[in-house]
């Protein structure tokens, strides 16, 4: 069985992922069917609307998508593979197919949604969410950065909300998603297969009819969660790394505290990348931001700006220790937030390739 099922029924294309065990993590392969599939149905006058979901383990749902593949990251890194460079710059591409869709695209984001999951589901019109989403842009953990347009998403978000997302790396409930604008409505995970089997027999008219006919079924949250809004604005506004992390430890309160202690774990040098990318994606279009982003991950596997080799670089060394090996000791290099200089940060935004050769440069 094929890792993406893609099929029309009625008036709209149904895409399952269907690689339960990796939680629908995106393999190049399915980047690849998931773009055909859009780009054959956009033309299509036979279907109205594209919905999307995950497989879980004990059947559809439960599971939307983990992000990349990232042990595929870890061994094409090591090996030279030429396809982890088709992989970002295909994903991004895919990312900017679903922000610009002329048709509906709803994504049920049901349990695990981070990474990858995210960059096929922000762009949605309608991003549906239950009791068991977990949202996250969780990249820092592997000395990445928010990719897939998380630069465009997250600095989005209210006030300073996405530099305290990306740089943390911090899990949404699904209420906390709509309270964050990372999701349009909540609807019970129980009623999810039934909406998905009226969706294939009801005779729509148009589009925007199946649009509206989900949303009656979001459920009115009148007890909207509390995202510690004023805290992470008095913090995460700082101009620095270095400042946000001693304003967090010379603040006495337990969410200070743990926010610093999660911070501390994470790249050093990738915090202070990561906090420039939220900065100047705050001003960019979306083609732009993925263009940008796209320079990123090419310089986080290329690391000669920095004297290194690709080995190691601080995603390999990241992937290694949290998916690998598993020992979660990474070792950062440089080790210290307060290490991290100027000239280490801003070759990851000078772009390797001139404008009429980048790899993304058809974006609109």
């Amino acid at each position: 069985m094929s890792d993406v099922i893609a099929e029309v029924q009625g008036r709209v294309g149904f895409v399952t992922l269907n690689r339960a065990r990796a939680l629908n993590a995106l393999s190049l392969s399915m980047i690849r069917d998931l773009t055909a599939a859009l780009l054959a149905w956009r033309d299509d006058p036979q279907v109205l609307a594209v919905a999307v979901r995950g497989m879980g383990k004990e059947g559809p749902f439960g599971a939307f998508c983990a992000g990349g593949d990232i042990r595929f990251f870890h061994q094409a890194a090591l090996s030279g593979n030429p396809e982890l460079e088709d992989f970002f710059t295909e994903e991004y591409a895919l990312n900017h197919l679903v922000h610009t869709y002329p048709k509906p695209y709803i994504a049920f984001m049901d349990g695990i949604v981070m990474g990858g999951g995210m960059g096929i589901s922000q762009g949605g019109s309608l991003r549906i969410v239950t009791e068991r989403t977990k949202m996250a842009m969780p990249e820092t953990h592997i000395g990445l950065f928010p990719d897939v347009g998380g630069g465009y998403f997250l600095s989005r978000c209210p006030g300073r909300l996405g530099e305290y997302l990306a740089l943390t790396g911090h899990a949404l409930t699904g209420r906390e998603a709509v309270a964050a604008g990372l999701a349009d409505g909540f609807i019970e995970s129980a009623r999810l297969p039934v909406l998905w089997e009226k969706l294939a027999a009801t005779p729509f008219e148009a589009g925007a009819v199946i649009e509206h006919w989900l949303a009656t079924n979001f459920m009115v949250d009148n007890d909207r969660p509390s995202i510690r809004l004023a805290e992470i604005n008095a913090f995460f506004a700082s101009d620095t790394v270095v400042k946000i992390v001693q304003a967090l430890e010379a603040d006495p309160g337990d969410w200070a505290t743990t926010t610093a202690a999660v911070l501390r774990k994470r790249s050093p040098l990738m915090l202070h990348v990561v906090l420039e990318q939220l900065r100047r994606a705050r001003t960019m279009g979306l083609a732009d931001d993925l263009r940008m982003e796209r320079d990123l991950v090419r310089r986080c596997f290329n690391t000669v700006h920095l004297g290194r080799s690709g080995r190691d670089s601080e995603t390999v060394e990241g992937i290694r220790a949290l998916a690998v090996d598993k020992d979660q000791a990474p070792q950062w290099n440089p080790p210290r937030i307060e290490d991290v200089t100027a000239e280490m940060v801003a070759p990851f935004f000078v772009s390797p390739w001139p404008p009429h050769a980048h790899p993304l440069r058809t974006l609109g």
